[in-house]
């Protein structure tokens, strides 16, 4: 798996994102978008760096470049030293090692900010999945955040999950 910016060919990653049931809740991309509202997502993501907000990869096939998912740090908290993770994977390409691959990428660059010395992820406790992407890719769980992040509507419980510069 390789990082590498957002372009109109992953179209059909916002595509196919945005037909599973959570993706659509925990971010920007519309459930079942249209060919035309998937290109602003990709457009989003692109403008991420720009607008200070952060960075967003797609994770690709390193032999192909296709996209499979994708990964983004938020620095919102870099003043503090803090800064935030997320990602997501399209539904067939899960159970690969994607998003710990591409979580593991993520990370590693975000020790090249000098100013950040912390990663931080938002899991809830059902999400078994992502729990295991986490630690595969060395996050370690500090604890249970209890109504911490509104989600469909709904106040949700979340773990926190954290990696420290080395």
């Amino acid at each position: 798996m390789v990082l590498r910016a957002f372009g109109e060919g992953d179209v059909h990653l916002a595509l196919e994102m945005g037909e599973d049931p959570y993706i659509p809740l925990i971010g920007s991309l519309p459930a079942h978008p249209n060919p035309h509202q998937a290109l602003e997502w990709i457009e989003r993501q692109q403008a991420r760096f720009a607008e200070g907000k952060g960075f967003s990869f797609a994770i690709a096939d390193v032999g192909s470049g296709t996209a499979l998912g994708a990964v983004g740090l938020g620095l919102h908290s870099l003043a503090a030293g803090r800064a935030s993770a997320g990602y997501s994977v399209a539904p067939k390409h899960r159970g690969r090692g994607v998003a710990s691959s591409g979580l593991r990428a993520l990370t590693a660059f975000a020790w090249t900010i000098p100013a950040l010395h912390r990663v931080e992820l938002h899991i809830e406790p059902w999400n078994v999945g992502s729990t295991r992407v986490a630690e595969a890719a060395g996050y370690e769980r500090e604890g249970l955040l209890r109504s911490h992040q509104e989600i469909g509507c709904t106040r949700r419980d979340m773990l926190l999950y954290a990696a420290i510069r080395p």
